[in-house]
């Protein structure tokens, strides 16, 4: 069977340093350094429609990549990530509000208040797996929701809370065009340290112990600490993402975090591929764009043919919705491990053109 890899012919890795880079080929570390580049024009060429849009995929998939980690390379489970998400939102707010510290600050500090929530949780839920360790998330959902809506010195109880524009030396980014090149810079270090730390031993542990438990800890891994340690890590992510989030709106509230936006989490790293870290980004941006195109294609279909000869009036509205939970159904079906696994085939595909082995 053919490999995926685009490591050309006769490129030989001569030390395990090498063999562990980044980026396997120089063709691959140039394509995202010139992709990064691009971006940087993208406020020079988009309106703020758009830039709204990749705002969106860059905080949420911060926040993706963070439960990809615990899910996909870890092999635990998650349907509580959008209140750890919420926690980062509502904790820079805080920190900002309350305190006066600068909201440059004040966001990775609600990543690290982030972190010792997910481990509060993550210590019990080290030792469950399956079903039980979803209930475990579940309850951490729930806690942390009514704690939001009863918590007014830190959220703002169920009015919300106002959050302060992110600002650097005196210069405000509160404008798509200013505040997109904060989350390019958040987007870029995040999946370079999530990219480092899977090279790294503690990375490849995780693995291990998604791969086979069993195996993993009759070798010396300690399941336990590792278990706790892909909650906090997963934490942490959820709550830059969060912050970002909160100072792009400038206000935060408690009905933005339900137990449904852990659900579009999990949706985005499966669309994108379980374990895959271009997944996460692959994913989110995949389910962030798919509401515009449907929302183009019910505003199409109203008034239309179709739409008298089903009848369906007010219902074409709801097809937004519906989109969202039949496309993670077909990418279980017929794409499981996700966008990033059909990608790599597509360029091992173009590689080995015309010849089928």
């Amino acid at each position: 069977m053919a490999t995926t890899t685009l490591i050309p012919c006769g490129d030989f890795k001569t030390s395990y340093a090498k063999d562990t880079t980044i980026f396997p080929t120089v063709t691959s570390r140039n394509a995202v350094i010139l992709g990064v580049v691009a971006l940087l024009a993208a406020p020079l060429v988009f309106d703020n429609y758009w830039l709204n849009l990749l705002i969106q995929i860059g905080y949420l998939g911060i926040a993706a990549l963070g439960l990809n980690i615990l899910v996909g390379f870890t092999g635990q489970i998650s349907i509580g990530h959008s209140a750890f998400f919420g926690f980062g939102a509502f904790a820079s707010a805080w920190l900002s509000n309350s305190y006066g510290v600068p909201v440059a600050l004040a966001i990775p500090l609600a990543g690290v208040m982030t972190t010792a929530v997910g481990l509060v949780f993550g210590i019990p839920a080290a030792r469950l797996k399956g079903l039980y360790l979803a209930i475990a998330t579940l309850a951490a959902q729930y806690i942390l929701q009514d704690f939001f809506a009863r918590a007014g010195w830190f959220t703002g109880g169920v009015a919300g809370t106002i959050a302060e524009s992110f600002s650097l030396f005196g210069f405000a980014f509160d404008t798509d065009r200013t505040f997109f090149y904060v989350v390019l810079a958040y987007v870029v270090v995040m999946y370079l340290l999530a990219t480092n730390l899977m090279r790294s031993r503690d990375g490849r542990a995780l693995v291990a112990v998604r791969d086979h438990y069993l195996s993993a800890e009759i070798m010396g891994i300690n399941l336990t600490k590792y278990r706790t340690m892909s909650f906090g890590i997963s934490a942490f992510y959820a709550g830059i993402g969060g912050a970002l989030y909160a100072h792009y709106l400038q206000f935060v509230s408690v009905e933005g975090f339900t137990i449904l936006f852990s659900i579009q989490f999990l949706g985005m790293i499966i669309i994108g591929g379980l374990g895959s870290i271009m997944g996460s980004l692959m994913g989110t941006a995949f389910m962030v764009l798919l509401p515009e195109v449907m929302q183009a294609l019910t505003d199409g279909l109203s008034g239309t043919v179709v739409d008298r000869a089903l009848n369906l009036k007010d219902s074409v509205a709801f097809l937004r919705e519906m989109a969202i939970g039949i496309v993670i159904i077909l990418f279980l079906v017929f794409e499981p491990d996700g966008l990033a696994h059909r990608w790599k085939q597509i360029k091992a595909y173009w590689k080995l053109y015309p010849f089928s082995h």
